[in-house]
């Protein structure tokens, strides 16, 4: 028994809408950390979504990250003070 035309158009009708969701679910999970990433190395957050671009942006991405200039200021450092000296008796 053959599938019908109009069966046929309703399967890939529903594969083409599970592939979307998967698709929009992958992407979210990889441009959120990147976004964190970005803010946290002083780029604009914005360029997370280069990731949208299969492979090249991510690559992009990652060259950007490797090679850039990070505005990060570092956490400074607490001096180490010396407790007071006993009191004389």
């Amino acid at each position: 028994m053959q599938p019908n035309a109009e069966q046929m158009t309703n399967i890939i009708a529903a594969v083409i809408g599970f592939y979307a969701v998967f698709f929009l679910v992958m992407e979210t999970v990889i441009i959120v950390p990147c976004w964190f990433i970005l803010k946290k190395a002083g780029f604009t957050p914005w360029l997370s979504f280069l990731n949208l671009v299969p492979s090249l942006g991510t690559l992009i991405l990652l060259y950007l990250l490797a090679f850039g200039e990070w505005k990060v200021v570092p956490a400074p450092v607490q001096a180490w003070i010396p407790p007071p000296p006993p009191p004389q008796a």
